[in-house]
């Protein structure tokens, strides 16, 4: 989806709020998918990084069944939080796993090789074991990010609709997922539907034909298939947006502990780089999206999966000191993962000598 079209679905009352409210996390940020319009331009995309598993109670086993019913996620049970771990960084880069000079300048700039490497597939694309290779030779854990669409259709495809998911038109390809993640044995992190408190993409509860607890619905239906391809290796990161004005409450997208490992959020400075965008410093931008995350998922592990900030309105140098300061202060954030990309804004880290400099500062002095 174009960020064009994304912007558009915002209303006139969000935009007016973001624009005059600094503290108020901004809107959308999808940006992985923002200028990849066809399935072959974004077929070339990877991102990469690694997460370490954090103490936490055992969760109880879901029931595998093949449509799983959206019933209301029961009030957490409250649990210690996990373990203080030192940030794990991570970094998705424009061409993936497979292109490793990408993933070397990264490293050569912070001054670390990235633990998490992240990219991207559709539901048409099938398992790449190459990538999970690649990225397992470099030392780092795959974040796959599983999306439920077909790139390049847009937000209306009705042969992806949550609820044809669950019912089944889609469990040869999902089964294929779980007999191939299962064969490769090691850990994968798998992030299926992110951001779907937004309305930009077909999974979104509202968008699409999809029903209130639909996406839920899916979220279980997939689970228990992957799962029963013996897939025990697969830990399963729930994504959503940074909360904005309009976006779906998380309490109603939330499958469960028993279906959710990894809770994340995807959250980017945009700066004055839009008409309707203002600067965030990290606190303002993901101190609402985590005290909610804690609340849903008390003692579950946290990672920051898509972050960056632009150059324009601001210091990003300041910016990627506060970030990794205030992340490592945070003790079940275990891992952040950086976009970058050079797109509806600058988001590399070396989109500035002072930018890239900051940035191996502050991951330097986490240490």
């Amino acid at each position: 989806m174009t960020f064009s079209r994304r912007r558009a679905t915002i209303a006139v009352s969000a935009i007016i709020a973001l624009v005059s409210t600094a503290s108020i996390a901004l809107p959308p940020t999808g940006i992985s998918e923002l200028a990849f319009d066809d399935s072959s331009a974004y077929a070339a995309t990877g991102r990469t990084s690694l997460v370490v598993p954090t103490a936490r109670k055992p969760k109880p086993s879901p029931t595998p069944t093949a449509s799983p019913s959206p019933t209301p996620t029961p009030t957490p049970t409250p649990s210690d939080p996990p373990a203080n771990v030192p940030l794990r960084f991570g970094v998705s880069t424009p061409q993936g796993p497979l292109v490793s000079s990408e993933i070397a300048a990264v490293a050569a700039t912070i001054g670390e090789q990235p633990s998490i490497e992240l990219w991207y597939e559709d539901f048409r694309q099938p398992l790449s074991a190459a990538k999970l290779a690649a990225v397992d030779a470099r030392g780092a854990t795959p974040l796959i990010t599983w999306e439920p669409w077909a790139w390049g259709g847009g937000a209306t495809q009705t042969a992806y609709r949550s609820s044809r998911i669950t019912a089944g038109a889609h469990d040869a390809q999902i089964r294929q997922w779980g007999q191939a993640l299962a064969a490769w044995g090691k850990p994968v992190l798998l992030r299926y539907g992110h951001e779907m408190n937004g309305d930009w993409y077909p999974w979104a509860d509202g968008v699409n034909g999809n029903k209130p607890g639909d996406y839920v619905a899916a979220w279980r239906h997939v689970h228990a298939l992957v799962t029963a391809q013996g897939a025990s290796n697969v830990r399963w990161v729930w994504s959503p947006n940074v909360p904005y004005p309009g976006s779906t409450p998380l309490t109603q997208l939330y499958p469960g502990d028993a279906y959710v490992d990894v809770v994340a959020l995807d959250g980017y400075n945009w700066g004055s780089s839009q008409s309707w965008s203002t600067w965030q410093n990290p606190d303002a931008l993901f101190g609402q999206g985590l005290a909610e995350l804690r609340a849903i998922a008390p003692g579950t592990e946290i990672i920051i999966a898509e972050t960056a900030s632009a150059e324009q309105g601001g210091s990003k140098a300041d910016w990627n000191t506060r970030l990794i300061a205030y992340l490592d202060a945070q003790p079940d954030v275990s891992a952040v993962v950086w976009f970058d990309y050079q797109k509806e804004a600058d988001w590399r880290i070396s989109s500035s000598a002072a930018s890239a400099s900051a940035l191996a500062a502050a991951l330097a002095a986490r240490r």
